[in-house]
C-alpha cells in the first residue's frame, strides 16, 4: 500500500497575522515536531507543494480578491477591502505567497488522490473554511478546502462528502456548494446563537438541485465529549453513507477543545481523537479509504492543537498513537522555549476514563430530546434525513 502525503513545507508558516492574533503558525511548528517526535511522520510521503497559480485560485474565487490580495501583500495597507485589513484578517507581507501556498498543497493532495496515487492525504496547514468567493473572513484569505473539493471534481470525482468538526460552521465551503449537488457539506459545530459566523443553522440546506447537500448540527455551548459524539453519530454517519461519496475531506478545526479560547464546547483530545477514528472508519467503509484530511481552527496553541493533529496524523497513517504516550523530551524543551508561562501537557490523553481501546465511551441516541443536545439532533434529522431516504425518527438509519 502506497504511503500517504503529508504537505508540508516550512514557507507555511510565513502565513503569519502577527502580534496576538490567535491564528499562529507556532501551532503548526509545535504539531509537526511533535509527530516527528513520535514517529508518525514516518509513516508519511512529504509532498512540497506549490504556490497555487490564479487559475486554480480561480475556481473558487474572483478575479478581483486575487487581485486584491496579491496587491494588500505587496503594499501592507491598512483596510482595502475584500475582508483585508481588519482585526481579524489582517494584511501582511507575503499573504498572497504563504495563503496560496498553503492552498497549494491541498490541491495537490486533492489531485494525487483523485488520479489514484495514493488513497489518503494530510494538510494540517489548511482548513481555512471561512473565506469567501469574494473576501478574507475569519483567519482565512483563501478557501484550499473548497479548493480542494473543486479540484477533486475537476479531475472526474462524480461525488464528495465534505465533514467539518471545528467548533465553528463550515461557512465558507458551504457556500462555494450550496447548489452543487455533488458535494455535500456536513458541519457540527457551537449554535450560531453563541458563536461565530453565525450561521450554520439546520435549515441550511442547499439550494435547488442541491437540495439536502447541506447539514449541520448546531450544538448548544458547553457539550461536552459524550454529547458531542451522540450527536456526531446520530447524523453524520447516516447521512454520508446515503450519499454515496466517492472521497472524503474533512476539516479538523481542534478548537472544540474545552481550552480553546474562542469558544465554548467542552471536549477533551481523547473526545476529538475518538472523531477522527470514527471518520476513519466511515472513510474506509463509504470510500474505500479516499481520504483528505485537513487542519483548521484551534487556539490552545501549545497544550491541545499539536496533540489532536498528531492523533489525526496517526489515525489517517493508520499507525494510531496511544493515549497513554509521555510527551518527547525535545518537544517539551522547544514548546517551553517557545511558552514558558504554561504548563506544558505531560502525555497524549487529557486523562479522562477511556476503553480499553483508548476510546471515549457515550450513550447512542435512541430517539429520545432528553437534552438539549438531543433536540439539536432531531431538528437536523428531521429536516435532512427524509430528503435522503432515510427515516428521522428511526435510531437504526
Amino acid at each position: 500500500m502506497t504511503a500517504p502525503l503529508v504537505v508540508y513545507d516550512p514557507r507555511m508558516l510565513a502565513y503569519d497575522l502577527g502580534g496576538r492574533h490567535p491564528l499562529h503558525p507556532l501551532r503548526w511548528e509545535l504539531t509537526w515536531a511533535l509527530a516527528g517526535g513520535l514517529g508518525v511522520l514516518d509513516a508519511y510521503q512529504v509532498l512540497t507543494p506549490e504556490v497555487a497559480d490564479d487559475e486554480t485560485l480561480g475556481t473558487v474565487h474572483t478575479p478581483g480578491y486575487i487581485a486584491a490580495v496579491r496587491e494588500a501583500s505587496e503594499m501592507f495597507p491598512g483596510a482595502v477591502g475584500h475582508g483585508l485589513g481588519t482585526a481579524d484578517n489582517p494584511v501582511f507581507p507575503g499573504m498572497h505567497q504563504s495563503a496560496a501556498l498553503i492552498a497549494g498543497g491541498s490541491v495537490a493532495a486533492a489531485r494525487a488522490i483523485a488520479h489514484g496515487e495514493v488513497d489518503r492525504a494530510v494538510n494540517f496547514f489548511g482548513g481555512l473554511h471561512h473565506a469567501m468567493a469574494d473576501h478574507a473572513s475569519g483567519f482565512c484569505v483563501y478557501n484550499d478546502a473548497a479548493l480542494a473539493i473543486q479540484a477533486l471534481l475537476d479531475a472526474g470525482v462524480q461525488r464528495v462528502a465534505y465533514i467539518d468538526v471545528d467548533v465553528h460552521h463550515g461557512d465558507g465551503v458551504q457556500a462555494a456548494f450550496y447548489d452543487d449537488p455533488r458535494v455535500l457539506t456536513v458541519s457540527i459545530h457551537e449554535t450560531p446563537l453563541s458563536l461565530f459566523p453565525g450561521t450554520g443553522w439546520p435549515s441550511e440546506w442547499g439550494r435547488g438541485a442541491a437540495h439536502g447537500t447541506a447539514v449541520n448540527v448546531a450544538l448548544p455551548a458547553g457539550t461536552s465529549d459524550a454529547a458531542w459524539l451522540r450527536a456526531f453519530h446520530a447524523v453524520i454517519p447516516g447521512v454520508v453513507t446515503a450519499f454515496r461519496p466517492e472521497v472524503l475531506v474533512t476539516q479538523h478545526g481542534a478548537d472544540s477543545h474545552r481550552e480553546d479560547p474562542l469558544a465554548d464546547l467542552n471536549l477533551s483530545i481523547d473526545g476529538q481523537r475518538t472523531s477522527y477514528l470514527a471518520l476513519r472508519d466511515l472513510a474506509e467503509k463509504v470510500t474505500g479509504g479516499r481520504w483528505l484530511a485537513l487542519g483548521g481552527g484551534g487556539y490552545a496553541l501549545v497544550r491541545v492543537v499539536p496533540r489532536a493533529w498528531t492523533h489525526m496524523l496517526g489515525i489517517v497513517a493508520g499507525h494510531d498513537v496511544d493515549p497513554g504516550r509521555g510527551m518527547p523530551e525535545d518537544w517539551i524543551a522547544l514548546a517551553a522555549k517557545a511558552r514558558p508561562d504554561l504548563e506544558l501537557p505531560a502525555g497524549m490523553s487529557d486523562g479522562g476514563p477511556l476503553t480499553a481501546a483508548g476510546l471515549v465511551e457515550f450513550d447512542r441516541w435512541d430517539g429520545s430530546m432528553e437534552m438539549a443536545v438531543d433536540r439539536a439532533i432531531q431538528d437536523t434529522r428531521n429536516k435532512i434525513y427524509p430528503l435522503h431516504g432515510l427515516d428521522p425518527h428511526d435510531p437504526r438509519d
